[in-house]
């Protein structure tokens, strides 16, 4: 037995510090896999049931190889977690020393300088802005790590942190009067200095980003490249290879401009005119778009004479900005950094204006006080090939839903991935004994104007068998506060709601009432753990397609038609499936847990490609009666 098989085994270092450890032999396959890539430097896709233990799968061969190993992880929850919890238990079982680091990206640390500018300046804060900003202050007087994440008295979600922490376009770098001291600057150093590295992809896809030739801060050292979560990986992806110019960057980018204005260029009024200016006209623009909030096409702009002209004068006001910051620029370093912030914005929306050829999606987004213009690249594969061609180190994929009917093709074709292995591995759960999967008879066609309101007079008696313990996941908004309206006279239970609370103490409510309904949309798809009695249920609306509307998904289909490709059955199908795979991931966490699963769209049984998501969800047992959900539930109550 190997030195990696014996870790695993029941009376292995791993059992020494897990109570009530127990080997799983999906998990000790997974590590020799992971192990073997290494050791032959080559790529693999990792698919792992739930339940399997793959943290451990991957990061046990890895810190055994002795090579440097970075691992990205979908979230920074589940980086911390991985971080503060997985790697000191393995520490503690392993004889083999390593050192690890987590960094995450620069707005996630206090920027002393910023704070500083913030408390000294003369624009002044709310009473609770400036209340956050003295606790922030007191703080930082303790803190080690700088990490915002470890700050009890002011909420990670708080807007005012934005005055504490630095961007990459206001961050003045090495010429920063408050270098030494940066929290940044240490968490990179140890980075840097790390056997294994704990970051987030959107840390890794800006360090990619960023750097037009070879890697970026993080990869040149690393052998290995580990990417959890991978399903999420080719999204975040494709967001940091477009461009994205908001609202709220340029009326920062004034922002800090008149702060340095105050401090040190009051002698160059025409300077401050210019920052009111950009203000003004980002919230006229804004205003221009109207009042619905949305994702459009290009085209829309196009057709709008007022918020072409809008975007024209947007484009003046920042030129006019741009150049009395450099005749500014000249006095501090503060002014230098605005300057070279204006100067790239303003490249970056000319981009967005005028480059398209053929390679770009173009499109808008309005929120309740800003909007953002984005670029977005229709393809991502051949860049995200090219990036892990510059260097040779070993990439492992690994999440519980990477393949489509058990094959990767879909995942590996979103990456460029022409010469990885698939390997999957089975959950160890017992699903035909712990669930049930019930889809009753006469469910109306999703497009039916009723829907909602008959699914969820469907989803009342599975509701009551359950006593609650149930979230019920929806496609859209619109649905989600429709069914809210229909459920809050008819439920005698908890009804949590997403959207009236931040989503962590929603689900800490949810596990505190032990009996609760929580409706949520997309981020309740995925990346939520609730073990035990308290989630017995999960109801879904409608199989989880993509809008069609969507302008960027609109745009990659058409790209893919004039490839003579069909997008519905090779992109829209697959990608709802893993969907579908996600939320259906909720409902057993633990080899205890008992629940079930209702599915409310028809089509899975009256549509010919339903079978491929059949295909793809456990091998639970099935039903279309109601009496079997009832007697499910009462079995549990009699155990």
């Amino acid at each position: 037995m190997s030195e990696l098989e014996a870790f695993f085994t029941s009376s292995g270092p791993l059992s020494k510090v897990i109570p009530g450890y127990l080997p799983r032999a999906a998990q000790v396959e997974m590590a020799c896999a992971v192990s073997d890539a290494i050791e032959q430097e080559r790529h693999l896709i990792a698919e792992a049931g739930t339940g399997t233990g793959k943290t451990f799968a991957y990061l046990v061969p890895a810190i055994l190889s002795g090579r440097k190993a970075i691992v990205s992880t979908g979230t920074k929850n589940l980086q911390d977690q991985l971080f503060n919890n997985d790697i000191p238990v393995i520490r503690k079982a392993m004889s083999v020393p390593f050192a690890a680091a987590l960094l995450k990206g620069r707005s996630n640390y206090l920027c002393i300088y910023r704070l500083g500018n913030a408390l000294n300046s003369s624009l002044g804060f709310s009473k609770e802005d400036a209340a956050s900003l003295t606790k922030i202050k007191s703080w930082s007087n303790r803190t080690k790590s700088g990490d915002v994440a470890e700050m009890p008295d002011v909420p990670e979600s708080d807007p005012v942190w934005f005055q504490a922490t630095s961007t990459a376009d206001n961050c003045l770098g090495q010429d920063c009067p408050d270098y030494e001291k940066c929290f940044l600057v240490k968490a990179r150093k140890k980075a840097q200095e790390a056997d294994i590295l704990v970051i987030n992809h959107h840390l890794l896809c800006a360090d990619w980003s960023i750097r037009e030739i070879g890697f970026g801060e993080l990869l040149p050292d690393a052998e290995i490249v580990i990417i959890d979560e991978a399903h999420q990986l080719a999204d975040t992806a494709s967001n940091f290879l477009g461009i994205t110019v908001g609202a709220r960057q340029l009326s920062d980018l004034a922002k800090d401009a008149l702060v340095e204005y105050f401090k040190d260029a009051t002698d160059l009024p025409e300077l401050r005119t210019a920052c009111d200016d950009l203000e003004h006209q980002i919230k006229d623009l804004r205003l221009a778009f109207g009042i619905e909030l949305k994702r459009g096409e290009w085209r829309e702009i196009e057709t709008h004479p007022k918020i072409s002209s809008g975007l024209s004068e947007l484009q003046e006001q920042l030129q006019r900005l741009t150049v009395q910051l450099e005749l500014a620029s000249v006095k501090t370093k503060g002014l230098e950094s605005c300057f070279k912030r204006a100067e790239e914005l303003g490249h970056q929306l000319r981009a967005i204006l005028e480059e398209n050829d053929g390679k770009w999606i173009r499109w808008y987004e309005t929120h309740k006080k800003t909007f953002t213009l984005s670029r977005t690249p229709i393809d991502i594969a051949s860049e995200f090939r090219a990036f892990m061609q510059q260097h040779k180190a070993t990439w492992i994929f690994t999440s519980a839903t990477l393949s489509v009917a058990n094959k990767f093709e879909h995942f590996a074709k979103s990456l460029g991935l022409a010469n990885a292995e698939g390997v999957s591995w089975e959950s160890p759960f017992d699903y035909a004994e712990q669930s049930l999967f019930y889809h009753p008879k006469g469910l109306p066609k999703p497009a039916d104007p009723n829907f909602t309101r008959t699914i969820v007079e469907f989803a009342l008696p599975v509701l009551e068998a359950s006593r609650g313990r149930a979230f019920f996941l929806f496609t859209s908004h619109r649905a989600l506060k429709e069914a809210e309206s229909l459920l809050r006279p008819k439920i005698k239970y908890p009804l949590l709601v997403q959207g009236s609370r931040p989503k962590a103490i929603l689900l800490d409510e949810f596990k505190r009432a032990g009996n609760a309904i929580l409706l949520g949309t997309a981020s309740f798809w995925e990346g939520v753990d609730v073990r035990g009695e308290a989630l017995s249920c999960v109801i879904i609306d409608k199989l989880p397609f993509a809008s069609p509307s969507d302008p960027v998904l609109k745009a990659r289909l058409g790209a893919m038609e004039r490839q003579g490709l069909n997008p519905f059955l090779e992109y829209q199908i697959p990608a709802a499936v893993i969907a579908l795979r996600q939320g259906v991931g909720r409902l057993i966490r633990d080899v205890s847990d008992r629940g079930v699963l209702l599915v409310c769209d028809p089509r899975l049984l009256k549509r010919a490609y339903g079978q491929m998501f059949l295909d793809s969800v456990p091998p639970m047992r099935r039903t279309r009666d109601i009496e079997d959900v009832r007697a499910f539930f009462q079995n549990e109550r009699n155990t």
